[in-house]
Order: C-alpha cells, then structure tokens, then sequence
C-alpha cells in the first residue's frame, strides 16, 4: 500500500522505460502539473530497482518490456526492498498472462500506453492515495477473466460479484481500516489484500478508495467500529 501523499507534497514519480522518445513524454506530461513531479528515469529493470532504492518514490512506472530482468521480475525484486511503493504497470502489453503476471508481481495498476494523458495522471493519483488503478479496457478484460468455476462462491445482495473474503474487506475498509489493518485482522499478508483490493475496485468499476467506501456505506457496509484504524 503507498501512503497517503500529504497535500502539500506532490507525487514523486520514477518512470522505467527504455525508449527515450516516450521517457521524454512522459516527463513533459507531468511537468505540466503541480501535484506530480518526476524524481528520476530507468532504462532497465535493474536499474529502476536501483533507482528506487535511491530515490525512494511514491509511485513508479514500469514498462513491462525492458532489456535485463523486464518490468514483471523488477516489479518483484523493488516491492520486496520498498513495500511502500506504488507500482504502476505503463506498457503496449496487452495479454492476459502480462497483465495477470504484472498484478501478481504486486503492480497496482496496468495503464497501456495509449491510454489518454488524463488516464495516466489519474492513476497515479489513485495509487497514491492508496488505491489501485486499471484503465477501462483492462478492467473490463479482469472481468471477462474472471471464471466463477475457480473463485470462491460469490456473495448475495447489492455485491453479487465479490467472494466472501472481498466482501469481508470491502466492509473493513468501508470503516476506515488501511491495507495493514486488514491484514493484521484477517491474517494475511499486506501483499494479499492489496490483490483482493485489485478484484474489488475492478469488479465494482472504481477507480479509487474514495469511490469504494461510498458504494459500499450506500449498500450498508462499513457500520462496524472504526477504531484501530
């Protein structure tokens, strides 16, 4: 989980990608914003994961296709050394076994490349604030992914889509509970419940924690106690 950013500290953003025409795009997007900055650029995944390290972002921007260990394995190797971070997948990649590998790996969003500029700024933001974010085509390619025949039996009621286990912590968080709380309380690794986290936004079409805790108070969850969190 990424930390909530404090309003008056923008975003530190590291992009890894090893084509320099879109590294220089990318970095005159966010130049155009207040609330973002770009801290530092990679050109392969061991060098991202040296960067992080380094510099210590809130969010990078991880192309999946670089030269060396690529996107997926420095996914992994940077979230085992900066847990904190965000990591967003930014790729051309869009194959169910990239896009499944990469939220395996802990990514919490998958933006392709072609996405709209507004669609990139978004989703850092999501993630920062401790969400995660899945462009509209991804979301609903997670959808049709989804096989009802290899997933817990789904739950009645207003969240029809969500496991037992999502439902449980769509209620926790709709009591202000963060990703470690959750895990804390259900005994399960941080890691898990930011997967189900993924699941949950994209089954309920949010893009953000913010989004999820109204549709979840409106259906009646999240009237437990609050407190602890």
């Amino acid at each position: 989980m990424c930390p909530r950013q404090p309003e008056s500290r923008p975003v530190r953003v590291l992009l890894a990608d090893d084509h320099r025409l879109f590294r220089e795009g990318v970095a005159s997007l966010l130049d155009r914003v207040d609330d973002v900055v770009l801290v530092g650029a990679a050109s392969t995944g061991e060098e991202a994961v040296a960067l992080a390290r380094e510099l210590t972002p809130d969010i990078v921007l991880m192309d999946l296709d670089m030269p060396g260990v690529g996107g997926i394995a420095a996914t992994r190797l940077l979230l085992e050394q900066a847990p904190g971070t965000g990591v967003i997948a930014l790729t051309m990649l869009e194959d169910d076994a990239s896009l499944f590998a990469a939220l395996d790996a802990g990514a919490r969003g998958y933006v392709l490349k072609d996405a709209e500029r507004g669609e990139l700024l978004q989703a850092i933001r999501a993630v920062a604030r401790g969400g995660a974010a899945l462009g509209p085509k991804v979301t609903r390619r997670v959808l049709d992914h989804l096989d009802p025949r290899r997933t817990a039996p789904a739950t009645a009621g207003p969240f029809a889509g969500l496991t037992p286990r999502e439902t449980e912590i769509l209620d926790l968080i709709a009591v202000g509970k963060r990703n470690a709380d959750i895990a804390r309380a259900l005994f399960i690794s941080d890691k898990t419940v930011g997967n189900h986290i993924s699941s949950i936004f994209a089954k309920l079409g949010v893009t953000d924690r913010v989004e999820a805790v109204i549709r979840a108070r409106e259906a009646g969850l999240g009237q437990g106690d609050s407190s602890g969190s």
